[in-house]
This record gives structure tokens, C-alpha cells and sequence, in this order.
């Protein structure tokens, strides 16, 4: 059985989990030509700590631009966006960097590992400029990755490149996990390995993890499972019957 979440006051869930990052009334709207294309509209979203968190929509949602704007990386047109309770909307260009630099983690459909660097030192980057991070070899370690943290991405599969990936973006120790489409390059055995590692990181460190995607079979493994249907969410649930992890099938 799954039920609505009901807003609630003071910066807590029903579970006592204090909020993390919030969007209040978050609009953005695209300017093509002359007309206006509404990619959200009227968002109330909040994160909680250590909380697994499926963003589900069909592609043109509004999922993609929900998650650069909690994660810094764009404005919304209207509303507020607040980090526990600092107010980020009217942020300038340099705070905006400094909170997805140490704040968040961002994990790609696309890996985009540095290709003459090995795993190992692909982790490094991230670490080099974080405040408090993990040491490569551990977040490595972390994605099952421990035996291949010496091999270059070319002599990885789709899905050990993507679990390297997870680890750059944990090895900062982000607050926040934002997964737009994790699973969308991969066949169905890698993504639920890639699915289990991130669930694995998110409970490893403690921190709340947002996986969008289109699968619905994805939001077994969640939380809280949000829809989005072309700009407003549609739904806003509880997951009581979650499952932990999901097995991959016998090849």
C-alpha cells in the first residue's frame, strides 16, 4: 500500500527526517520563438535526509529540469529553492558553484570518464577538490569496483564505467545524490547492479538520493516515488511495501 505524503511543518517528514532541499512553488518556463514552453510549473518537492527518492515521467516531463534546478546548475523562473534553510534563488553564479561542488553529486546517463586516466584517478579529480572526502581506493571499493580501480574506462564494461562514475560523485561525500537516468545506456543486468550500488552508496553515507527515470519498476527499490506529468507533479507518494535492492536476472 502506498500513501500521499501530507505537507507537514518545521522542516521534518512524518518520520522525523529533516528536510535537505526543498522547491517551493519552482516554475521554469523555456522561451522558443515566440512561444512559451512550460517545463515545471508550481513544484512543491522536498528531500529528506538519508531518503531513497524515484522521479518517474515520460521523457519532456519536466524531471531533467527539476533536478539542475535543485542541484544548482539552473534558475527557476519562479519560486524558491532552499538548501536545509539557506535560500538559494537569488544566489549568484559563485555560491551556486560552491553548493553543487560541496553539497551534491551528480550521476549521469553518460559517464563521461576522462578516458587516459584510470578509475582509480578518474575518483581522484573529484576528491582533489572536495572539502572532506572519501579516498578513491575506498569509494571504489564502495561500487564493487575494488579489482578494476587500476584499468583504464576502454577496458570497462557499460556498467563497471558507470559504478566508476558513482564513485566520483560520492567520493565528495555529497549531501545529495541527483541520478538523472542511470540505467538508460545499460542492458537490464548492468542497470540493476548500477541501481544496487547506488542504493548501496545512499545508505553507506547517509545521503538522500534522487534516481529519475522512466521505469517504474525502478520505484520498488524507493522511498518516496514522485511523477511528474508535463510540469506539475502529479503524485506524491509513500512507498510502504519498499524493497532493498532488486536481484538481476539469470542470464
Amino acid at each position: 500500500m502506498k500513501a500521499v505524503v501530507r505537507p507537514n511543518e518545521g522542516g521534518r517528514s512524518a518520520s522525523g527526517r529533516r528536510t535537505v532541499l526543498e522547491a517551493r512553488r519552482v516554475s521554469k518556463i523555456y522561451r522558443m520563438g515566440e512561444v512559451d514552453v512550460v517545463a515545471l510549473r508550481d513544484v512543491d518537492f522536498a528531500l529528506r535526509e538519508s531518503e531513497f527518492h524515484v522521479l518517474l515521467g515520460a521523457s519532456g516531463s519536466g524531471k531533467s529540469t527539476l533536478m539542475s534546478i535543485l542541484g544548482g546548475l539552473d534558475r527557476p523562473t519562479s519560486g524558491q529553492v532552499f538548501f536545509r534553510d539557506r535560500d538559494l534563488s537569488g544566489a549568484n553564479d559563485r555560491v551556486l558553484k560552491e553548493f553543487h561542488r560541496d553539497h551534491v553529486g551528480f550521476v549521469l546517463q553518460f559517464y563521461t570518464l576522462m578516458p587516459n586516466l584510470t578509475a582509480r584517478e578518474n575518483v581522484a579529480l573529484a576528491t582533489e577538490i572536495s572539502r572532506d572526502p572519501l579516498q578513491p581506493d575506498e569509494a571504489l571499493e564502495l561500487m564493487g569496483m575494488g579489482d578494476r580501480m587500476n584499468r583504464f574506462p576502454s577496458q570497462l564494461s557499460g556498467g563497471e564505467q558507470q559504478r566508476v562514475a558513482i564513485a566520483r560523485a560520492i567520493a565528495k561525500r555529497p549531501e545529495v545524490l541527483l541520478c538523472d537516468e542511470p540505467t538508460g545506456a545499460l542492458d537490464y543486468r548492468s542497470g540493476i547492479l548500477v541501481l544496487n550500488a547506488i542504493e548501496r552508496a545512499g545508505l553507506a553515507l547517509g545521503t538522500t538520493t534522487v534516481v529519475i527515470t522512466h521505469n517504474a519498476q525502478v520505484s520498488e527499490m524507493a522511498d518516496r516515488i514522485v511523477t511528474l506529468v508535463d510540469g506539475p507533479i502529479a503524485q506524491d507518494q509513500i512507498n510502504e511495501t519498499r524493497r532493498p535492492g532488486v536481484e538481476p536476472a539469470d542470464a
